[in-house]
């Protein structure tokens, strides 16, 4: 598959075409080791090294779908990795817009900064993404990219009013992708609940 067939499909798929549109200014290429450039646009996840992954293009698709970016929110993406979901929230929220990227592996951190070394609306941290980053909270938005049993409250915490939180959450072989909106400083609704996914486990430290 190239990139102009991933596209096709992603588009049959319904996506937003904000969405469609990063993905198709985003080079996936430049965020996968070489040795694996052919693959660089075959629906499927693929290794960064480290014991981590790039996730599936459908995959991303559908976590952004529901995360629902907007131009100039500010963003935190938990478990970053390569950098490639950072590079496309990067696109949707545009210059006036800001994405943090929290990633413990201290290699893939470091190469990520170099992948992104032309966004300039992107910070990447090398840090746990357990406390999310107080420093810049409350967040329009917050992606965590890696399986998790429960939610951290710190995360929680960090989500302004009205903003959502996408994670997989579920069993250490499983998933589901559940969105929840933050309608107040006390109350949550779940506004999406799709099973079958499975993530890496998410690393506190």
């Amino acid at each position: 598959m190239n990139k102009e067939q991933l596209l096709q499909s992603l588009q049959a798929r319904g996506f937003p075409k904000k969405i469609l549109e990063a993905f198709s200014k985003v080079l996936r290429e430049e965020f996968i080791p070489e040795e694996i450039i052919d693959k660089a646009y075959e629906d499927t996840a693929l290794p960064i090294g480290k014991g981590q992954t790039i996730s599936q293009p459908y995959t991303i698709a559908i976590m952004l779908s529901e995360l629902d970016p907007k131009t100039g929110q500010k963003i935190l993406e938990v478990g970053s990795g390569c950098g490639y979901v950072l590079a496309l929230l990067s696109e949707i929220v545009g210059k006036g817009g800001k994405v943090f990227g929290l990633e413990i592996v201290k290699e893939l951190a470091e190469k990520s900064k170099e992948n992104l070394h032309e966004y300039k609306n992107v910070r990447v941290l090398h840090k746990s993404g357990f406390e999310g980053f107080p420093d810049k909270a409350p967040f329009d938005r917050i992606l965590i990219s890696a399986a998790i049993r429960e939610i951290p409250e710190p995360l929680i915490s960090q989500l302004k009013v009205g903003g959502i939180i996408v994670a997989p959450k579920g069993s250490r072989f499983e998933q589901d992708i559940i969105a929840i909106k933050r309608k107040s400083k006390t109350e949550f609704e779940l506004l999406k609940r799709i099973p079958g996914f499975i993530f890496v486990p998410f690393v506190e430290g």
